[in-house]
C-alpha cells in the first residue's frame, strides 16, 4: 500500500488561521527586517530551519523566512523573501518582494488594516496589499 500526502488538505489546514500581505519593497531583506523591527518593536529573526528550498532547472533556490512570535498571544508573524537569484517563491506574484503571513490568533480586518498602513510608511515600501489564499496557485511553497 502506498501512502500519498494530500497537499490540498495540508495547504487548507496550514492556511486555516492565517492572513497574508504582499509587499513591494525593493531593498535587501535584512534592511527591510531592520526597519520593521525598529518601527514595530518586533524581534523578527531569520529562521534557517524554516528556509524553503525549491529545485528548478536542476538548481536549488533558498528562500529565507523571518519569524516573530507576539508575547502573551498565540500569534506569529512570518516574513518570506519572494525572490532568490532570479527565481520566485510565488511565480504568479513576481512583482512582490516580500510576503507577510500572520498565523495563530485571529487577526481581524481592522488589525490587519492598521498593520498594512504602518508597513506602507516604512522606507522603500511602495505597495502593501492583502492576498486571498484562493488566488495563490503555489500556496504549498509557503508551507514550512
Amino acid at each position: 500500500m502506498k501512502l500519498k500526502i494530500d497537499n490540498d488538505l495540508l495547504a487548507e489546514e496550514f492556511f486555516e488561521d492565517t492572513r497574508l500581505l504582499g509587499i513591494v519593497a525593493p531593498i535587501k531583506n535584512y534592511q527591510f527586517v531592520w526597519h520593521v523591527n525598529q518601527k514595530f518593536g518586533f524581534q523578527f529573526e531569520i529562521n534557517h530551519s524554516m528556509e524553503i528550498q525549491l529545485v528548478k532547472k536542476n538548481r536549488n533556490y533558498f528562500f529565507s523566512i523571518y519569524d516573530y512570535t507576539v508575547p502573551n498571544r498565540f500569534l506569529s508573524h512570518y516574513l518570506y523573501q519572494n525572490q532568490h537569484d532570479g527565481e520566485f517563491l510565488l511565480p504568479e506574484f513576481r512583482h512582490l518582494d516580500y510576503l507577510w503571513l500572520t498565523k495563530g490568533d485571529e487577526v481581524g480586518s481592522e488589525e490587519l488594516n492598521d498593520l498594512s498602513q504602518a508597513i506602507r510608511k516604512l522606507p522603500s515600501v511602495q505597495l502593501v496589499n492583502e492576498m486571498s489564499n484562493e488566488k495563490i496557485k503555489n500556496k504549498q511553497h509557503l508551507i514550512f
